[in-house]
């Protein structure tokens, strides 16, 4: 009786199906994450008419711009200063808009940052607290200059 020889089968490792399916479902999610930031846009940071009256009271000083090195061996641009609240309500957040500009005066990036509350808790009437700003991407157009420092958002505790 002769021997048949039975054909291999190709088969496909468990593993390599395991990869392929994670690669799908994280380009999947990925572009529904895409999908949702295009479809609600960051809501941008409005100063409302009681906010406008309450900037008077806010006070920035020793605001100073120095050039870091990360652990990353990356050059970091970091802005400290500190924030006083000299008026009479607590203050949850505090954002301003650090505009950056070129040579010629143009703002090449203009990016929100907290500079109190959040983390670091409310600012209560009196209170100063101190702030760093770090910004380890910068446009190479920037003027090297410090940027303006414009109070964005006030939400009041």
């Amino acid at each position: 009786m002769p021997v048949s020889e039975a054909k291999p089968k190709f088969a496909v490792p468990l593993p390599a199906i395991v990869g392929a399916i994670v690669v799908v479902l994280g380009v999947s999610a990925w572009q529904w994450m895409e999908f949702q930031a295009r479809r609600h846009p960051p809501q941008p940071r409005v100063l409302t008419a009681e906010a406008k009256q309450y900037v008077r009271h806010l006070k920035l000083d020793n605001v100073h711009i120095k050039a870091a090195e990360s652990y990353m061996k990356q050059a970091v641009v970091e802005i400290e200063g500190r924030i006083t609240n000299a008026g009479d309500r607590v203050l949850k957040l505090v954002e301003v808009n650090c505009v950056f500009r070129d040579p010629y005066g143009q703002v090449v990036l203009r990016e929100p940052m907290a500079i109190a509350g959040g983390r670091a808790g409310n600012l209560a009437p009196g209170e100063t607290k101190s702030f760093r700003l770090a910004f380890d991407s910068l446009p190479e157009s920037w003027n090297q200059g410090m940027p303006e420092l414009v109070i964005a958002q006030i939400l009041f505790a």
